[in-house]
Parts: C-alpha cells; structure tokens; sequence
C-alpha cells in the first residue's frame, strides 16, 4: 500500500502528460485552418490591441467647469428703450456648467396682488354657477372668487393683476443680438488613475490668446471662447428660430487621452449638439415646443408689494465633460494576450468537426484520432493469462490468442 502510494505521488510529480497528435495531409482542411487562424490573429492585432487598445488600463476623469457671459443687448418696446447686460440676461448668474441665455421675452410690469377677470378667451363662463368658489383651472392664472365677470366672459379671480397675456410671442425676437453674445469655458479635468491634472487652457492658450481668439473648428479648435451664434449654428440650428421659442444645446467638451505620448498631447475637443429637437422642424400642433420659463421681480412700492413678470424664452446650454484616458498596463496585455491564444483553439475545433464528420474518409480519421480501450476485456484477459501459467497447460475453455498472452507476459 506505501509502495502504490509513493509511485503515485512520484507519477504526479515527475511526469509530464502531453497530448497526442495527428498530423493530416488534406489541403481543404489545411486552408480552412490557416484562414481561420489567420482571421483569429487579425481579430487580436487589429481589435483587440489597436482599435481596442487592449494594452491598456484607462480611468475616466473628475471634472469642474466655470462658465462667464459677455454681451450687451439692446431694445426698444412701444418707445421703452433699455440695455440688458450679463445680470440680466443669464439664468442663473453663478456661472455652472449648465445655464440659460434669454433671447426672448414677455414682460408684464406692475403687478400686484389683487381680483380681475381671467384673460378673454380662456375659461369662457355663462354665469357664476361656471366659476365655483375656491377652486382653480389647472391652466388658469388664480383663484377664482365664483364671480362671471360679463364684460370678458371670464371668470373673475385672485391673483396678480394685470394678469400675463402670453398668447402672441414676439417675432422677430427682442434680443436678437444675442447671437453675438460670447461663452468662456474654462474646465479641468483630473485622472485619479494616473495622476494627471489638465485644464482646456494648454500650453499654447495664453493671456494674450484669449484675448484676441474666438473658436473655431479648423483656424482656432483650442481656443474656450465661443460666439453664441456659432454654437447654435453648430449644433444645427437655426438661430432666429431658436431665439424665439427657445431650445437647448449640448456642448461635450471631449478629453480622450492616450498618457503613453506626451501628457501635453493630452487636449480637449468641443462638439455641439441640438436637443429636444429642432423648434424649426416642429410641427406647431406639438406640446411644448421651444423652452421657456418665468421669472419674476419683486419690489416695493407705496407700501404696495409689486412685481415685475418675465416669461423668458432662451437658450439652456448644457455643458458636458466626457473623459478617457488610457495608459500601458502589463495586466490588460497579458489579460489580451491570453485570452487571444485560447480563441485559436477555435481552428481546432472546426477542423476537428470537418475531419470526424464531414469527410468521406471520417472514419479512418477516428482511428488515428482516439485509442479505443475496453477495460472489463483487459482484466478477463489478465485473469485467463495467470491461470494458464500458474496450471502450465492452455486452458480450453478459455479462448485467448497465445500472442495476447505472450505481449502480457
């Protein structure tokens, strides 16, 4: 028993079990394995490691951004004329990375809080009965005091008066110089991963750069300071459209970064995208067309609260940071590496399938492939071969090739 044992353990130790082989000489077989493998290191070379960049580990970064309007707009309403600068005009004026640029406007001044008659047109009443005490219409302006005022028809409510008439947008926009307006955008962006701080201001955006450029896509692609024009014609659409009922642009702000090159390689690109869809293609019949929202300013006057109501039509810019970064890393490579040599046992197994299966000569393939063993015989053999030796006369009732015999001995 120690003796089966330490042969075991010695067996295990020091030997080394290897598969057999056979060779085939079959040009189909051949070409179609060497295609494959041929696609497999194509696969590797090509995806995994070029496109792919499988060499590589990457981190995605942690991003801050800083934006600043400048501009001035002017206008002139039934002989009112006024300037609308920076506090005016950008909703809200702390400068995030994600704002409204007013192009646009209804402005009602004035209000104070007190009872008139909804706006003509809008919850047409018969009589009081129509204007139930207490309640309010889910698109009316107040709340109604369960009086039909006759004149308009309407019922009478409790609100700030003279109440917003919104029914008829101004076109061509009031501050249609907007598109003059310019954005600075100053971001930067940290990969934990690798240590590496960047900021969009590089290496060759200085002072006096900034000064003087404005972006564009071929002539200045680095450059943080867009005309609002541009970016509403980038983002494909039409500027005296959008200033009037409002939109929303995307602006992505690309760090895709390969830190194996230089770290100042490492440069931002800008893309420009529309959404909710293009208010010019809009059919009208939509809900929700353009973006708009109101805004009011309240003060004092005679011991009177007031205010004055804006319901602003404007541009919602959304600035976006998208990151990547990549770095030579020895664990994703030989992570590619091996997982790229198993695939080529794929070649293996289709040739295998066309050799046992599909070829006229499959059969003589399987015998050179596989070793067939039946262990019960093996043993009825062994038994018959001791019992023969041991008596020294053949034993006729057991039929046993002498040669069999012969090879066991």
């Amino acid at each position: 028993m120690k003796n089966q044992i330490s042969n075991a353990f010695s067996d295990f130790f020091f030997e080394y079990e290897t598969a057999r082989q056979v060779l085939v000489r079959n040009r189909r077989v051949g070409v179609v394995c060497r295609l494959i493998q041929l696609g497999v290191l194509a696969y590797i070379i090509g995806w995994v490691f070029i496109y792919e960049k499988g060499y590589q580990s990457t981190d995605t970064a942690v991003s801050s951004v800083f934006t600043k309007m400048k501009g001035v707009g002017y206008t002139n309403v039934d002989g009112n004329e006024r300037v609308w600068d920076v506090a005016d005009y950008v909703f809200p004026p702390q400068g995030d990375s994600s704002f409204v640029v007013m192009t646009n406007y209804i402005i009602t001044e004035g209000q104070m809080m007190g009872k008139c008659p909804e706006l003509p047109g809008k919850h047409h009443c018969k009589s009081d009965a129509d204007c139930e005490e207490g309640t309010f219409k889910r698109a009316g302006h107040g709340h109604m005091t369960g009086v039909c005022v006759n004149d308009t028809r309407t019922c009478e409510l409790l609100t700030w008066c003279p109440i917003e008439d919104d029914r008829n947008i101004p076109d061509p926009p009031l501050l249609i110089s907007a598109e003059n307006y310019t954005l600075f955008i100053k971001n930067s962006v940290t990969f934990p991963l690798f240590g590496v701080t960047r900021s969009n201001l590089v290496e060759s955006v200085d002072a006096s750069y900034i000064g003087k450029c404005l972006h564009d896509a071929d002539n200045a692609p680095l450059c943080p300071i867009f005309r609002l024009g541009d970016i509403v014609r980038l983002s494909g659409f039409n500027f005296d459209t959008i200033a009037r009922v409002g939109g929303a642009i995307g602006i992505v702000v690309d760090w895709t970064c390969n830190l194996d090159l230089d770290v100042k390689h490492c440069k931002p690109k800008y893309n420009f995208h529309g959404l909710y869809g293009n208010p010019g293609e809009m059919d009208k019949a939509r809900a929700s067309v353009g973006y708009n929202f109101r805004y009011a300013r309240h003060y004092m006057e005679d011991k009177q609260q007031k205010r004055t109501l804006l319901k602003v039509f404007g541009i919602r810019i959304e600035i976006i940071v998208q990151s990547l970064a990549r770095k030579f890393d020895i664990i994703p490579t030989l992570t590619a590496i091996g997982s790229g040599v198993g695939i080529f046992g794929v070649a293996t197994v289709v040739c295998d399938l066309v050799l046992l299966y599909l070829l006229p000569k499959r059969n003589f393939y399987k015998n050179m492939k596989f070793k067939y063993t039946d262990v019960q015989a093996q043993d009825h053999d062994s038994e018959a071969c001791s019992t023969e030796k041991e008596s020294k006369v053949p034993t006729r009732h057991v039929n046993i090739p002498l040669e069999r015999c012969q090879n066991r001995s």
